[in-house]
């Protein structure tokens, strides 16, 4: 990479983030992070990533956009039953920044509660134009994290406390305080996995008890996307109302 003054530098953040996971955190560890670095957690960290490039279940991945874009308290509140760390991309370009207001919209296509009303989640996001981030984007805990020390910032230290920043701060790790312990186990706990055959590597797993209030808000993404499926009204005009926002 190149500095303003021209500089040319070797960019070793993320790996420099993977390894410190792995040589500074428990092995038991979970690291919560958008799914596209999942593969990069699981192999380079040796640690258990909350999602990856092989998550084929839609409302898994509307659960994490659902928990990374909510409000610092109720995002705590999901995570600390499901993750030790959450990890960030910061730095711009493509970081989570970037992408979060298509977080947003993957989030509300199974929680509708996340932008009622509008299935774009056009209050998540950038103001065109100023350029800065939408009330609602601020509030999140995506936008805390990312943000955080810089520009009058700080996320919460009792509910999240950063480990790591990377030398040129593309990666920003915190770790949850307070973590539901019982829920640790209970999620670990081999009696509580859902495969489809015994000492299968197939399994679809179950969520603690702990967030079985947000679980129950989730309605099927079938509904709204199958076209194998009749649609009820409810989801029939969600679809109208997003292609017609898009187009």
């Amino acid at each position: 990479g190149q500095l303003r003054d021209g500089t040319m530098v070797t960019v070793d953040d993320y790996r420099e983030a993977y390894w410190f996971l792995r040589d500074n955190t428990p092995e038991d560890s979970r690291v919560m992070a958008w799914w596209d670095y999942g593969y990069q957690i699981t192999g380079i960290a040796n640690r258990t990533t909350i999602a990856d490039g092989n998550t084929w279940n839609h409302e898994h991945i509307a659960t994490l956009g659902r928990t990374l874009t909510a409000p610092v308290d109720e995002a705590h509140r999901i995570i600390q039953h499901l993750a030790d760390y959450v990890l960030v991309w910061a730095g711009g370009g493509g970081d989570d920044m970037a992408k979060s207001p298509h977080l947003a919209r993957i989030a509300n296509s199974v929680y509708e509660g996340v932008c009622p009303g509008d299935p774009t989640c056009q209050l998540f996001g950038f103001n065109r134009e100023s350029g800065t981030a939408t009330p609602m984007m601020k509030k999140s805990l995506l936008y805390q994290l990312h943000q955080h020390g810089e520009n009058g910032v700080t996320v919460d230290p009792a509910l999240f406390q950063e480990a790591f920043r990377s030398k040129y701060g593309k990666v920003r790790i915190f770790k949850v305080m307070d973590v539901d312990e019982e829920s640790k186990a209970w999620v670990a706990d081999p009696a509580n996995k859902i495969c489809d055959a015994p000492g299968s590597w197939y399994c679809t797993g179950q969520y603690p008890p702990g967030i079985d209030w947000l679980i129950s808000q989730r309605i099927s993404f079938a509904q709204l996307e199958d076209f194998n499926k009749k649609r009820d009204s409810k989801a029939e005009k969600y679809h109208k109302d997003y292609m017609a926002r898009m187009a």
